[in-house]
């Protein structure tokens, strides 16, 4: 596990660079009129995976209660995140509600709110202690049942994917105003 938070870590790392050092305006800047700004991608992270840490928190405490949340079938057993998300999603997504950009304000906040999940995801990473995390199942909204390891790896891979976003956003015609 400690491998796959470290990769999260890196992720969150390189997201938080890519988004760093802009103007108000570069920051707000929307490429399109339904498109996102940068503060808005970063919100979303936020967003995302506190929803995603604060739900694999629940599944494992449901475990150890010997009282599991997710009693369905793990369909994507042994799968890497990669392969699940080929699976289950369309080019463009529709962004769960819970994960939408809705509080607006400073980049910076959105910025250092991701940084501080983090912490909460190394003291979850301590709380799962030798749990086996295969057996702790949070589904996803999208992709549906993934266990904690490839929950994990949907934060970086989701983390690396709107990173990719924003660096289109910085390439948009307007962007450097």
């Amino acid at each position: 596990m400690e491998s796959l938070l470290q990769s999260v870590a890196i992720a969150r790392h390189d997201f938080i660079a890519s988004v760093s050092g802009l103007s108000k305006e570069q920051a707000t800047f929307r490429p399109s009129p339904e498109g996102w700004s940068i503060t808005d991608i970063t919100e979303h992270m936020f967003w995302a995976e506190f929803g995603a840490i604060n739900g694999m928190w629940k599944a494992l405490e449901s475990v150890q209660q010997n009282n599991p949340l997710f009693k369905g079938e793990a369909v994507h057993y042994g799968l890497p995140v990669e392969q699940i998300i080929e699976k289950t999603w369309r080019e463009k997504e529709d962004v769960p509600e819970t994960a939408k950009p809705r509080w607006g304000g400073s980049l910076e906040f959105w910025i250092t709110s991701l940084l501080g999940l983090q912490i909460i995801l190394e003291k979850f990473n301590k709380a799962l202690g030798d749990v086996d995390p295969q057996l702790v199942i949070h589904p996803h909204p999208i992709s549906g049942p993934m266990d904690i390891i490839q929950r994990m790896e949907f934060l970086r891979f989701h983390l690396k994917r709107h990173q990719g976003q924003v660096e289109q956003v910085k390439k948009s015609t307007g962007f450097g105003l």
